[in-house]
């Protein structure tokens, strides 16, 4: 087996699928011999390889199309945040509510800095039909361009071209603007945002929602914008960041309910009352918004059917029944309780 590196000059599976314009699922069928691809697409796909030199790095066996049953979920996280999250939980949970009944056996990898080489030569080695890339930040969706084997990703992926990508997304920018429409309908005026990480499109398109309903522009107050990592501590520090910065904020919109914990906690600290003084609204509907004091109004995104899709568009991607690549977006819910 020849090893994949991140780093290697040679042409990948995207620069094949790039060179013939399709998608890296449609090229990877091509190179399977799979039988449900249209001639002219063939043709292209072929021509792409012997034009780049590209020479494939799968095993033999995944090489002549046999199945090994198993499918991998690779987790772009630490451990603490894997065990930490409720999100990681609801996913898997969906994703079994498909394989299961198909009879396919999954492999958990969390692919951790500096593991993307690593995890790409055992997923390319045969021994796994295809891969779900979870919670993808900039650094993973790189090695997801890279894969040569069937992938989905779960949320859109940050890289240059994600329509090239089958992935299942949830409406992240419109549940963000309907939680701020919320609180400016409840009369708040000065409302911040602990926003999610940089480099996850959830953290982007979230703020991104949060900025259309202040301003319609995109221009937002910078001192009224914090960043978290979608851990509880991280929601702290930010609120008091904003606090520091605006103490008269009166409302703000959190990008994760785990985050919005650690708000609260905050809020608490510098004798801030909930919803009086400053109204909340999370992100996630997680079972966690139910507990806390006031309960937490948040946007609800439908976790367990985003795994379960996920795992149905990868099962089609494998048996290559997809055609080309497909991007779904659920919808989401304003769920309204006391802190809001």
């Amino acid at each position: 087996m020849t090893v994949l590196d991140l780093s290697d000059p040679r042409p990948t599976l995207a620069d094949v699928a790039r060179a013939a314009g399709v998608s890296s699922a449609t090229a990877s069928r091509v190179l399977n011999g799979f039988p449900q691809v249209r001639a002219e697409t063939r043709r292209q796909v072929e021509q792409a390889v012997r034009s780049l030199g590209y020479v494939r790095h799968r095993a033999a066996r995944a090489a002549e199309g046999r199945r090994t049953g198993t499918v991998a979920v690779v987790l772009c996280e630490d451990g603490l945040r894997l065990f930490s999250d409720p999100f990681f939980g609801r996913v898997m949970s969906g994703v079994d509510r498909t394989f299961t009944p198909a009879g396919v056996q999954v492999v958990v990898l969390m692919m951790q800095v500096g593991a993307e080489a690593a995890t790409l030569r055992y997923l390319g080695g045969g021994h796994v039909d295809g891969a779900l890339f979870v919670s993808t930040h900039t650094r993973c969706t790189t090695a997801l361009s890279r894969a040569d084997f069937p992938v989905v990703s779960v949320g859109r992926p940050m890289v240059p071209d994600p329509a090239r990508y089958t992935y299942v997304d949830v409406d992240n920018r419109g549940g963000a603007e309907a939680a701020v429409r919320h609180l400016q309908a409840a009369g708040r005026r000065r409302i911040a945002t602990v926003a999610g990480p940089k480099d996850m499109a959830p953290g982007r398109d979230r703020l991104a929602g949060y900025a259309a309903a202040i301003s319609g522009s995109g221009l937002v107050d910078p001192g009224l914008v914090a960043h978290g990592d979608f851990g509880q501590a991280s929601g702290d520090h930010a609120m008091r960041r904003l606090l520091d910065r605006r103490p008269d904020l009166d409302a703000v919109f959190v990008a994760s309910d785990v985050m919005a914990v650690g708000v609260l906690r905050a809020l608490r600290r510098t004798g801030r009352r909930v919803p009086d003084d400053v109204a909340v609204v999370g992100f996630d509907n997680a079972p966690i918004a139910r507990s806390t004091d006031p309960r937490l109004t948040t946007v609800s995104q439908p976790v367990e059917d985003l795994g379960a899709r996920s795992a149905r568009e990868l099962l089609a991607v494998i048996d290559g029944t997809a055609g080309q690549p497909r991007h779904v977006v659920l919808g989401t819910t304003l769920v309204v309780r006391e802190s809001a």
